[in-house]
Protein backbone atom coordinates (compact mmCIF):
# COMPACT_ATOMS: atom_id res chain seq x y z
CA UNK A 1 0.00 0.00 0.00
CA UNK A 2 2.82 2.45 0.81
CA UNK A 3 4.53 1.69 -1.86
CA UNK A 4 1.14 2.86 -4.60
CA UNK A 5 0.88 5.71 -2.47
CA UNK A 6 4.39 6.75 -2.95
CA UNK A 7 3.89 5.87 -6.24
CA UNK A 8 0.62 8.12 -7.21
CA UNK A 9 2.07 10.63 -5.48
CA UNK A 10 5.12 10.68 -7.91
CA UNK A 11 3.25 10.24 -10.87
CA UNK A 12 1.35 13.43 -9.74
CA UNK A 13 4.30 15.56 -9.26
CA UNK A 14 5.59 14.28 -12.92
CA UNK A 15 2.15 15.30 -14.30
CA UNK A 16 2.63 18.88 -12.61
CA UNK A 17 5.34 19.44 -13.31
CA UNK A 18 4.48 18.78 -17.11
CA UNK A 19 2.46 22.04 -17.16
CA UNK A 20 4.56 23.86 -15.01
CA UNK A 21 5.97 27.30 -15.65
CA UNK A 22 9.43 28.31 -15.07
CA UNK A 23 11.13 31.57 -14.38
CA UNK A 24 14.73 31.94 -13.53
CA UNK A 25 17.13 35.41 -13.19
CA UNK A 26 15.22 38.43 -13.57
CA UNK A 27 14.24 41.63 -15.69
CA UNK A 28 16.20 44.25 -16.87
CA UNK A 29 16.38 46.58 -19.51
CA UNK A 30 18.56 45.51 -22.18
CA UNK A 31 16.90 48.97 -24.51
CA UNK A 32 18.17 51.57 -21.52
CA UNK A 33 21.98 49.92 -21.23
CA UNK A 34 22.65 49.60 -25.09
CA UNK A 35 20.97 53.59 -25.35
CA UNK A 36 23.25 54.96 -22.46
CA UNK A 37 26.69 52.75 -22.47
CA UNK A 38 29.81 54.10 -23.78
CA UNK A 39 32.87 51.49 -23.94
CA UNK A 40 35.70 53.31 -22.51
CA UNK A 41 33.38 55.40 -20.27
CA UNK A 42 30.61 53.63 -18.59
CA UNK A 43 31.12 52.62 -15.24
CA UNK A 44 30.01 49.84 -12.75
CA UNK A 45 28.31 51.97 -10.54
CA UNK A 46 26.53 53.90 -13.68
CA UNK A 47 24.95 49.78 -14.82
CA UNK A 48 24.33 49.48 -11.76
CA UNK A 49 22.41 52.24 -11.73
CA UNK A 50 20.53 51.16 -14.68
CA UNK A 51 19.79 47.47 -14.00
CA UNK A 52 20.19 46.62 -10.57
CA UNK A 53 22.85 44.67 -9.08
CA UNK A 54 23.89 41.97 -11.65
CA UNK A 55 22.59 38.25 -11.27
CA UNK A 56 26.41 36.94 -11.47
CA UNK A 57 29.74 37.88 -11.21
CA UNK A 58 32.79 36.78 -12.81
CA UNK A 59 36.20 36.44 -14.75
CA UNK A 60 36.25 36.83 -18.41
CA UNK A 61 39.98 35.45 -19.61
CA UNK A 62 40.86 36.57 -23.24
CA UNK A 63 43.45 34.38 -25.19
CA UNK A 64 45.73 37.32 -25.04
CA UNK A 65 45.89 36.83 -21.55
CA UNK A 66 44.00 39.87 -20.50
CA UNK A 67 41.66 39.61 -17.66
CA UNK A 68 38.00 41.63 -17.13
CA UNK A 69 35.46 41.52 -14.86
CA UNK A 70 32.54 40.08 -16.33
CA UNK A 71 28.70 41.06 -14.80
CA UNK A 72 25.97 38.44 -16.47
CA UNK A 73 22.19 39.30 -16.18
CA UNK A 74 19.61 37.12 -17.53
CA UNK A 75 16.10 36.49 -17.60
CA UNK A 76 14.66 32.81 -18.73
CA UNK A 77 10.42 31.70 -18.83
CA UNK A 78 9.16 28.63 -20.15
CA UNK A 79 6.95 25.72 -19.86
CA UNK A 80 8.17 21.93 -18.33
CA UNK A 81 9.49 19.80 -19.45
CA UNK A 82 10.72 20.63 -22.15
CA UNK A 83 10.84 24.42 -22.52
CA UNK A 84 10.50 24.55 -26.29
CA UNK A 85 8.53 27.84 -26.72
CA UNK A 86 10.90 29.62 -23.73
CA UNK A 87 12.60 32.97 -24.14
CA UNK A 88 16.01 33.19 -23.02
CA UNK A 89 18.10 36.64 -22.53
CA UNK A 90 21.47 36.94 -21.16
CA UNK A 91 23.62 40.13 -21.11
CA UNK A 92 27.52 40.13 -19.83
CA UNK A 93 29.37 42.85 -19.59
CA UNK A 94 33.04 43.20 -19.64
CA UNK A 95 34.78 45.68 -17.46
CA UNK A 96 38.71 46.44 -17.26
CA UNK A 97 39.98 46.55 -13.56
CA UNK A 98 39.02 50.09 -13.26
CA UNK A 99 35.75 48.89 -13.37
CA UNK A 100 34.98 50.24 -17.03
CA UNK A 101 33.04 49.15 -19.82
CA UNK A 102 34.91 47.37 -21.63
CA UNK A 103 32.70 45.60 -24.12
CA UNK A 104 29.54 43.93 -23.81
CA UNK A 105 27.64 41.08 -25.61
CA UNK A 106 24.15 39.48 -25.16
CA UNK A 107 22.04 37.09 -26.72
CA UNK A 108 18.08 36.64 -27.04
CA UNK A 109 15.36 38.26 -28.21
CA UNK A 110 14.26 41.39 -27.24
Amino acid sequence: MRSRVLGLAASAALLLSACASVSVGRDFDLATFESKVQRGVTTQADVQAWLGAPVSIGTDMEPDGSRYDQWTYYRGTGNLPDLQGGNFTMLQIKFDRRGVVQGYNWTGRQ
